[in-house]
């Protein structure tokens, strides 16, 4: 497994486990052409800003043609590279899982890209002012907060990519905490570049930073749940969880960050992208059930005719969703195409389901009528005019009749779904995808003809909408993941109910403490650490500076910041007459002023862009080490497919191979290479 090799050779390196910067995969070129597109982005719109400056401030008439001029050249440029980065978000084909026998591919979020982050400068000076530590001493946990950053930027696409975005999202809180205060600004920017349109957004606070880690493990997530083995089961329950976790994160991320400025992050654009996870994990609980083969009789087929309603049904509402203002502008053609040829292929499937239960069955002495009459009535929203579902089986004609309308309304939908993929020209690149469709268009065609009388009065009717239902739907699910535990970076600084970025206290005082009568004149309360209580205003300690309140942070040359009450009073109660030296702190005034606004800077396409996060340049910073762990590809899956037997049916597949069992003359769905024309089912 290739996994395994990066995360060992990653250990051996000194890098992050689940991190592998420089591998080449597919995945991992598409990252660096966004990244590299992002950045082309940020300096046209920083031209943009200062042309559109320039047309503010001149009044010559000659300057301001030159201005307008550049302006609608850098901006047919942005419209270029977005149109670019819509390609780049339409590259499906990288996450999918390659084998001879592919099933209709599945869409995936790219990750979202994001600039070094340098905390080394801003924590030293915050150590040395606010918590009067040597600032130097703390170089190495700064320097493993920064790898854990920097390895969190290219996790790999399993498990333990995920757990490694977990870990750095567990050890946020922390850093916010200790080093974030809410009265000042520590100067550090993170920028995160938005999936969709590349526009890179700056914030000074943690909020933009959490929810950018939140959506790339679902975006993780999507990744894994595409490039699972779909021809076993086991790899379509690897999908199905995988789809749910990405939804359950997305959820997470909407509910708990309302007010995130990058658009790939707003309530509506989550609330979309739930959606069509939710809708692949559907598609892939319905492959599922078709997996071990479908039993070519009346229940089975009805069965899995609601079933691939209920896709059909989930896809439709997706579209629905993507076509909508704002979001239509800012998802790429290719997702809501895909959503719709899917809507329409499943529909028609559904059909085809229904018409090969009417046209192929009769109704014979020895079934349940009772029991085939309810589970026709309950798979229509209405009964053809003039028709009672009993007539319907009983009567060969009004069967005949009835299975031709679904066989028609099943060819229409393959139509559809076809002429809709070849307007899309990304769509077009998906080989895979318009073999399915040709495959499951020809299957019908050969449906009616096997059941077409010349001699016959053309029939009208109409088939009725097939009602959606399934057995297994499809749930948000948060993945336990979310949440890792982990040792905070900066402990020695001490409890964090104290030693935090909101409270302030006094730097550390030396007290002389010289027992009289075994006496120290004051006792101790508290966990870690322990203050000062109950203080004799007359003994040594007091007269030396020592007050009521003070918690002790050493004892000789003992740090004490995490140790208790009974700790404590061991290390004191030895002390002889000459006495000893202990460090403590006074909490300063407890009511800090108002909040500061966090700034924010946003680089919205219509409007000219803050300059503020434009001044840093990726190319300045060194970083300390770039080390390359070669990686095989994540898409080299082999394939395993068992002959079905001829009581069963398969999922129409796109088999380049020629030697797959459905190519064989047993009743199982065509393939796209070779349409076989036997009167059996698929």
């Amino acid at each position: 497994d290739s996994n395994n090799v990066i995360s060992s050779g990653n250990k051996s390196l000194g890098l992050a486990a689940g991190c592998n910067p420089f591998a080449q995969t597919g995945r991992s070129k598409l990252q660096n052409k966004r990244a590299s597109l992002n950045q082309q982005i940020i300096k046209q719109m920083r031209m943009r800003a200062g042309a559109e400056n320039l047309l503010k401030a001149t009044s010559n008439n000659k300057v301001k043609e030159m201005v307008l001029l550049e302006l609608s050249y850098v901006n047919s440029n942005l419209q270029l590279l977005t149109g670019q980065l819509e390609g780049l978000n339409s590259s499906v084909e990288v996450y999918q899982n390659t084998q001879e026998t592919a099933n209709i591919p599945l869409i995936a979020l790219g990750l979202k890209e994001t600039k070094e982050v340098d905390f080394s400068t801003p924590f030293k000076d915050f150590i040395l002012e606010h918590y009067s530590e040597d600032r130097n001493s703390f170089e190495d946990e700064i320097a493993d907060l920064m790898d854990l950053r920097q390895a969190c930027r290219t996790p790999s696409r399993n498990e333990v990519g995920v757990e490694l975005l977990a870990k750095y999202y567990s050890h946020l809180p922390l850093i916010e905490s200790r080093f974030f205060s809410p009265s000042r600004q520590t100067g550090i920017f993170f920028t995160w570049y938005d999936s969709f349109t590349g526009v890179p957004l700056c914030q000074q606070n943690l909020s933009l930073e959490k929810a950018s880690i939140l959506f790339n493990m679902a975006a993780l997530y999507s990744q894994i749940g595409t490039r699972s083995d779909r021809q076993t089961i086991s790899g379509l329950e690897e999908a199905i969880s995988s789809f749910q976790k990405a939804a359950g994160i997305l959820n997470h991320l909407k509910e708990t960050f309302t007010h995130t400025p990058s658009y790939d992050m707003s309530p509506a654009m989550l609330s979309m992208l739930i959606r069509m996870m939710l809708a692949q994990a559907q598609e892939c609980l319905f492959e599922k059930t078709a997996l071990p083969g479908i039993r070519n009789q009346f229940y089975s087929l009805m069965k899995m005719a609601q079933e691939a309603a209920k896709v059909s049904e989930i896809y439709d509402q997706v579209h629905q969703s993507m076509i909508q203002m704002p979001i239509k502008d800012n998802v790429p053609l290719f997702w809501s195409t895909m959503s719709q040829v899917k809507a329409n292929h499943y529909r028609s499937m559904a059909h085809y389901f229904v018409a090969s239960a009417l046209l192929d069955h009769q109704l014979s002495p020895s079934d349940d009528e009772d029991q085939q009459e309810k589970t026709l009535s309950q798979v229509y929203d209405r009964i053809p005019e003039g028709r009672s579902p009993l007539d319907i089986l009983k009567k060969k004609d009004e069967r005949q009749c009835v299975g031709k309308a679904h066989i028609r309304r099943a060819i229409l939908g393959h139509e559809e779904a076809l002429r809709i993929y070849s307007l899309c020209h990304n769509l077009n690149k998906l080989e895979i995808l318009q073999d399915i469709l040709k495959a499951s268009h020809q299957r019908s065609l050969n449906k009616f003809s096997e059941h077409e009388d010349e001699d016959e009065f053309t029939d009208y009717t109409e088939a009725p909408d097939i009602i959606s239902k399934t057995e297994h739907k499809a749930e948000m699910e948060v993945p336990a993941t979310t949440k890792v535990k982990v040792i905070d970076f900066f402990q020695r600084l001490g409890p964090l109910s104290v030693f935090s970025a909101k409270q302030r206290w006094t730097a550390p005082r030396t007290i002389q403490l010289q027992p009289q009568d075994r006496d120290l004149g004051f006792t101790l309360k508290g966990e870690s650490p322990v203050q000062v209580v109950s203080l004799d205003p007359l003994c040594p300690a007091a007269a030396d500076g020592l007050k009521e309140g003070d918690y002790i942070v050493a004892v000789g040359d003992t740090e004490c910041k995490w140790m208790g009450v009974s700790e404590v009073m061991r290390l004191l109660k030895d002390v002889d007459e000459e006495g000893i030296e202990i460090q403590v702190v006074s909490m300063m005034d407890t009511n800090p002023p108002m909040p500061t606004k966090s700034a924010t800077f946003c680089g919205n396409l219509p409007k000219t862009y803050s300059m503020i996060c434009l001044g840093y340049d990726d190319n300045d910073k060194n970083p300390k080490s770039h080390k390359v762990t070669k990686k095989s590809s994540f898409l080299s899956w082999g394939l395993k497919n068992k002959l079905k037997s001829a009581s069963t049916l398969s999922l129409p597949t796109a088999d380049h191979s020629g030697t797959l069992p459905w190519n064989k003359p047993c009743p199982t769905f065509p393939s796209s290479s070779s349409y076989n024309n036997d009167s059996s089912l698929y």
